[in-house]
């Protein structure tokens, strides 16, 4: 097997992600590419656009969602992803298995709390209420509640989320509004079922065009799911290894890999963007010393900046308003003089996209 060494992994998939430039396409065909953009924080997806696209706009986004091409639902990892909806219908009944564990296994939620439950009276009763119109988590469990006295209602409520496909619609993760999140189903909202036969092998094949090379770890990382070793082994795959890991990297035969020495742009990447998810070994991203001084919890509640390749600092927007922007870069590695122009340039650029008519200010947090 060709070995790889980190830089050219990480040049690798930064090129799958669309970052080492940004690229002439729709928002629609971004989305389908990354296979799904993690979505809990309802905006991130706009800036994560923003940061692999040319010349995209809010507006783009806002209408694929208000014109139901894409949707926000619970998918891989049990997390909300923003996919389009075509993507949705086939993903859901693979990533099932995950939000089943979501349920049953949920300390929370679960476990002896559903316990003799019919299972399938109160996903029935989930349906009816959202027939009547989409429901809140609050507006499920006052539903719900009532009908199974001797249960949380809010248990009853996860499970009708997890178990059943559903949709949270606008206006949550509209540009500039908000709102509770408001579900539905995927029958109700796209007036089609999700997919019945939908195929393993073809997941795989996704993930490794927006993630790979990878290893099975790697795709079992970012899907939530278990098991994957017989479809990786049942495809035709090109392996590659890393100097210290005799572990098989996969990839798709037919994409070349960049120079390893390509020069990558500094990028501004949302909160929990996947490219920092969607690999169990995340030292392509972040060295070792970084992984051991941060957790994963402070590297994805606010934005990462990626400066040749490398996570180098984080960032946050502190004051947002039509008139003032503000945003906070907090550097947890010393950077030259050089990298912090570039960073501070980039800032300014993505300033200009969340908050054009403002005063921009760009504060550097010091450890």
């Amino acid at each position: 097997m060709t070995k790889l060494s980190l830089q050219a992994l990480n040049r690798a998939t930064l090129d799958r992600q669309w970052l080492l430039e940004r690229h002439d396409a729709t928002a629609l065909e971004a989305i389908e590419h990354l296979a799904g953009m993690q979505a809990q924080a309802p905006l991130a997806p706009y800036v994560g656009l923003w940061t692999r696209l040319k010349n995209f706009q809010p507006a783009e986004l806002v209408k694929l969602l208000e014109d139901r091409q894409a949707v926000r639902g619970s998918l891989m990892r049990a997390t909300i992803h923003l996919v389009s909806s075509r993507d949705f219908l086939a993903f859901r009944p693979l990533i099932q298995p995950r939000l089943d564990r979501e349920i049953y296994q949920n300390i929370t939620y679960g476990r002896h709390r559903l316990e003799g439950l019919d299972m399938d009276a109160v996903l029935q009763a989930g349906i009816d209420r959202m027939t009547q119109s989409p429901a809140t988590a609050v507006q499920l469990r006052e539903y719900l509640g009532p009908l199974w006295p001797d249960r949380d209602p809010a248990a009853l409520a996860h499970a009708v989320r997890c178990l059943l496909p559903t949709i949270q619609i606008p206006p949550r993760g509209i540009w500039n509004k908000g709102g509770n999140p408001t579900m539905t189903t995927a029958d109700l909202w796209l007036n089609s079922p999700v997919t019945t036969t939908p195929s393993a092998e073809a997941l795989v094949l996704r993930y490794l065009a927006a993630y790979g090379p990878a290893t099975v770890a790697d795709a079992q990382t970012w899907s939530g799911l278990t098991h994957l070793t017989e479809i990786f082994d049942g495809l035709d795959l090109r392996t590659y290894t890393t100097p210290d890991s005799n572990r098989p990297l996969y990839d798709l035969p037919h994409i070349p890999l960049p120079p390893e020495d390509t020069e990558p742009p500094t990028r501004f990447l949302p909160e929990y963007d996947n490219l920092l998810l969607s690999h169990a070994d995340r030292t392509r991203w972040i060295d070792t010393p970084t992984r051991q001084r941060l957790t994963l919890q402070e590297v994805l509640t606010k934005g990462s900046i990626l400066h040749n390749g490398q996570a180098k600092a984080l960032w946050k927007l502190t004051k947002n308003s039509k008139s003032q922007a503000t945003l906070e870069i907090a550097p947890f590695t010393t950077l030259p003089h050089n990298a912090w122009q570039e960073i501070e340039s980039e800032a300014h650029n993505l300033l200009t996209f969340t908050n054009p008519d403002a005063t921009h200010e760009i504060t550097r947090i010091e450890e």
